[in-house]
């Protein structure tokens, strides 16, 4: 399998050259944080409903850059039907972006990758190139419907790891079913598929569901990534520095970095999952800064019926629960 290109940021003369890389940290919260690496996103120019044009995209890259983010997978929509894109074009809009970049002195570094949508044929296209991995890395985003949980799903992501490759479950706070079926991502990691999940879900900007389970499986140790699914500069802007802020607020510092810098970089290089930490719950951190869904001085029967109810605690019963929590 071919190796991840992490080496080339790190190499004199490479796509990003180390004197134009950024230099500043940045500061949130009293703590200093190094450079970032964002593992989803659709800066790549009109080829789906992310950036409409290059100069969009140079806009989400400065953006990127000021936010302190380092290396950006493009990754648009390989979705039948809907987005035609295949792993030959992507590679090649990939290289061209990269040139842009060069030529306005975006200290910026681009890999490929694709938001590659679940079908019956994943492996074999994996496989053949249609559909891409990250970097051309061993590690995959797959991303299942929105609206309805499709068959054979666990049965997928198995395949897809015997093949030999590391499922990464894009924004799965986001998925409408996972109300019904918040089990099977519990059960999808502890099968070895890692979760990737959205910056702005943590700052509520896809709503109290998306919101209440990204927090969750935060604080259940499930989230292995996150990044920020940027579309453009308003709406779906990069924000990645923000979502570490507010998810080192659940599960501390240490966790934090581990989402935004230390499991993507491994990524990148193209390393064993096994080389990076599994993610820990708060409780199992010691983190005094986290702050679990449910409170621990509530009674054992409380909390069972709060671990069944899988819906968001909104409206006026959820305010009047949280009042007397």
């Amino acid at each position: 399998m071919p190796q991840g290109p992490f080496a080339d940021l790190r190499r004199p003369g490479g796509p990003v050259s180390k004197s134009r890389r950024p230099t500043t940290t940045r500061h949130y919260s009293g703590i200093t944080t190094g450079p970032m690496i964002d593992l989803h996103s659709h800066i790549l120019p009109g080829i789906d409903d992310g950036a409409r044009d290059l100069a969009t995209s140079l806009d989400m890259a400065r953006a990127f850059v000021a936010d302190g983010v380092e290396v950006v997978a493009c990754t648009p929509h390989i979705l039948p039907g809907i987005y035609h894109n295949t792993g030959p074009q992507i590679l090649a809009a990939v290289s061209a972006l990269q040139r842009a970049l060069e030529e306005n002195e975006i200290p910026l570094k681009v890999v490929s990758g694709a938001d590659n949508h679940v079908v019956a044929s994943f492996v074999a296209d994996l496989h053949s190139g249609h559909l891409l991995t990250l970097a051309g890395t061993r590690y995959v985003l797959v991303e299942p419907p929105h609206h309805v949980m499709p068959p054979r799903l666990e049965a997928l992501f198995f395949d897809i790891a015997m093949a030999g490759f590391v499922p990464i479950l894009t924004h799965p706070e986001r998925l409408t079913w996972i109300t019904q079926h918040y089990a099977v991502m519990e059960r999808l990691v502890r099968g070895g598929t890692w979760m990737q999940i959205t910056a702005g879900s943590l700052a509520g900007d896809f709503g109290r569901s998306a919101k209440y389970f990204a927090e969750r499986m935060l604080d259940d140790g499930l989230v292995h990534i996150l990044a920020t699914d940027a579309h453009d500069t308003v709406r779906r802007r990069p924000m990645l520095a923000k979502g570490r802020e507010l998810a080192a607020r659940r599960v501390g510092e240490d966790e934090a970095r581990l989402l935004v810098e230390d499991r993507p970089r491994k990524i990148l290089e193209n390393a064993l999952p096994s080389s990076s930490p599994e993610p820990r719950a708060p409780s199992a951190a010691g983190d005094r800064h986290a702050a679990p869904h449910a409170n621990p001085a509530r009674s054992d029967r409380s909390r069972r019926q709060d671990d069944r109810d899988d819906a968001p605690r909104g409206g006026i019963i959820g305010r009047l629960r949280r009042l007397l929590d």
